[in-house]
């Protein structure tokens, strides 16, 4: 972030050194929300914030040392929208992925990927569930409501 472009909105009763601000980036990004100063003077978006691009995707969530780390929401203009645990930007720890035609998968997450013990549902609302691996899901259990 360019310090200098930054507007204080204020800091009311919030932590010693934590600013609130609303800041627009040259590519016509939006970040509102908390920022610290480094020891080096560099303001770095830490706290909650939001933050919307030009395109339209938003991230509503925690952020630390300027990246998304923590629990928040990304969402797309399609419709799809991820909400749970963030690592340096990735999905990364506990999460839901809801796929813009109703489908959604609920489980572990590693790097951006599927990866551990979760559960899908298809567009029909059929539930199945294992051990997800990438684009891999091999022994998938079809969950039966009787």
């Amino acid at each position: 972030m360019d310090e200098v472009k930054i507007k204080e909105m204020s800091t009311g009763d919030k932590e010693e050194g934590i600013l609130t601000v609303s800041y627009i980036f040259p590519n016509g990004d939006r970040y509102e929300g908390e920022c610290s100063r480094s020891s080096d003077g560099v303001v770095l978006r830490r706290g909650m914030g939001k933050h919307t691009s030009a395109g339209g995707v938003t991230y509503t969530g925690e952020w630390h040392d300027d990246k998304i780390n923590g629990k928040g929401t990304l969402e797309h203009p399609s419709g799809a929208m991820y909400e749970g645990d963030f690592k340096d930007n990735m999905y990364h720890g506990a999460g839901t992925y809801s796929f813009p035609d109703g489908s959604r998968y609920c489980g572990s997450f590693s790097n951006n990927r599927l990866d551990g013990d979760g559960e899908y549902t298809d567009a029909q609302r059929l539930v199945w569930t294992g051990i997800f691996h990438n684009k891999a899901a091999p022994g998938l259990t079809l969950k039966l409501n009787m």
